[in-house]
């Protein structure tokens, strides 16, 4: 069954805003997206909608991650500067070591380490790039060096690595 979307009025695009927020505040980000959909339908280029969206689809990594992960590295580059490129990509990792953390999958520490370490490479990118009194790369950098020293996270050991044989 197909049904014809109704459209948001321009003049409803900052409510909309918030209540998006509201809802990904509330652990609503099925919510909060639909509503980021709306209002790109009407402004397709509004950066708050599309980091919106971009949080949105990473709260939904525990379900089905390749389709949500996919979806939200397409957002990225619709980002109009570098420093939200940089920051935003580096919450996707962040978020994506998360899961690794919680998986019992043999060497997922090691990839949890490995993602962690690429966000924080992409904060300490972000913190280059910061606006004056912008420190939230900064701090996401310090969160990731605490869960990697809390969680006793290392890198995969040299020996761990093997060839691909055909």
């Amino acid at each position: 069954m197909e049904f014809e979307l109704k459209k948001l009025s321009a003049q409803a695009v900052p409510a909309a805003l918030e209540r998006a927020e509201r809802y990904r505040l509330l652990n609503e980000p099925v919510q909060a997206e639909s509503i980021c959909l709306d209002i790109l339908a009407v402004e397709s280029n509004n950066q708050q909608a599309l980091v919106c969206l971009l949080l949105a689809l990473s709260e939904q990594f525990g379900e089905n991650i390749t389709e949500k992960l996919d979806r939200a590295w397409s957002i990225l580059p619709k980002l109009e500067d570098e420093y939200p490129q940089a920051y935003y990509q580096g919450i996707l990792l962040e978020r994506q070591a998360r899961l690794y953390m919680r998986s019992d999958a043999p060497g997922s520490n090691f990839s949890a380490y490995d993602l962690f370490r690429e966000a924080m490479r992409l904060y300490e990118r972000a913190e280059r790039l910061r606006p004056p009194g912008n420190d939230e790369a900064l701090l996401r950098w310090n969160t990731c060096a605490r869960t990697i020293t809390t969680a006793n996270l290392e890198p995969r050991p040299l020996e761990d690595f093997r060839p691909i044989l055909e």
